[in-house]
């Protein structure tokens, strides 16, 4: 199954799913920053089943289908558990973990890696054509991470969880994990946005990371101090829920409607560009002319690849 063509004409660029994008990219890149701060208050299993929760929540009412929405078929649902797994459940735990094990900073380097990994999948399993626009930006978003990762100074936290064990080979090889989980999300959310509105695909993915998360967070929640959590602690909690799990799946897959697979993964250099600001801003980690340089670069490769064109994908 291909995607469908995309605009050719430069007056029928989809600024308005640019838009949903690049927003998506961006909170998820801040969540990603955050969650540094709850992993040091929640185990990983127990504030992803929070996470779920809450957004379940939040999203009873997008589970039914809209007017006039074909029955989910047998490929609908497997597509629908594998988006869940991976860009969920597994997408979660490696990241969460990572970036207990490194930092924010090195986080948004390993994500780096997203629109090269987007566009392979795409041209394997969407057959997409890979514009030389396009190409040449996910090679500048590529290089601007890698310039971000040689650039990079040890964290205190890579110190600190090296003491107990765990080394940052580990903490780098899952975020490498989620980098492959996240690329699957785009390509498979690509196929589901043909049949099932971004909403309810919202839900039904949330309900299905529930399930799977749900023995892992019963047994963490068992021998968890729920009073000694802080009211800010709780907030943000709230916002990283709404934020991952409904705000920026909402938004992603209302812009995979009108925008290539392979295209829409290069705003995935937002996801690093904000995950380390976050860092910069909120964690106090460096970010010196080296790290600004790599992300201009990465910026600059997203003008690439959304530069309008006559020519069709």
């Amino acid at each position: 199954m291909t995607s469908p063509p995309e605009p050719s004409r430069s007056a029928s660029v989809p600024w308005l799913s640019y838009g949903a994008l690049s927003l998506s990219m961006a909170l998820v890149g801040s969540y990603v920053g955050l969650s540094k701060v709850l992993v040091a208050v929640f185990p990983v299993f127990l504030l992803a089943w929070l996470r779920f929760g809450i957004a379940a929540v939040a999203m009873v009412a997008w589970v039914r289908p809209v007017p006039h929405e074909p029955k989910l078929g047998r490929r609908e649902t497997r597509l629908l558990f594998l988006e869940s797994f991976l860009g969920n459940f597994l997408f979660s735990i490696c990241m969460l973990y990572g970036v207990a094990a490194t930092s924010a900073v090195s986080a948004g380097v390993m994500m780096a890696g997203i629109p090269a990994m987007v566009a392979l999948l795409s041209w394997l399993f969407l057959r997409e054509r890979i514009r030389p626009l396009v190409l040449a930006g996910i090679a500048l978003a590529v290089c601007g991470m890698g310039l971000l990762a040689l650039s990079r100074a040890p964290s205190p936290a890579v110190v600190d969880t090296a003491a107990h064990g765990i080394g940052p080979f580990w903490g780098h090889m899952l975020l490498l994990g989620a980098v492959f989980c996240e690329a699957c999300y785009v390509v498979i959310g690509k196929r589901l946005t043909a049949q099932v509105s971004p909403k309810r695909i919202s839900a039904l993915i949330n309900l299905w990371g529930l399930a799977l998360v749900t023995p892992f967070g019963l047994w963490q929640a068992s021998q968890f101090n729920f009073s000694g959590v802080s009211h800010s602690a709780w907030a943000l909690l709230v916002f990283y829920a709404l934020a991952a799990s409904v705000v920026t799946v909402w938004l992603w897959m209302f812009g995979l409607q009108r925008v290539p697979a392979q295209r829409a993964g290069v705003f995935s250099v937002l996801l690093p560009v904000s995950a380390c600001l976050v860092g910069v801003v909120f964690l106090s980690e460096p970010l010196g002319a080296l790290q600004a340089l790599a992300l201009s670069l990465a910026l600059l490769g997203l003008l690439l690849a959304t530069w309008p064109s006559r020519d069709t994908t």
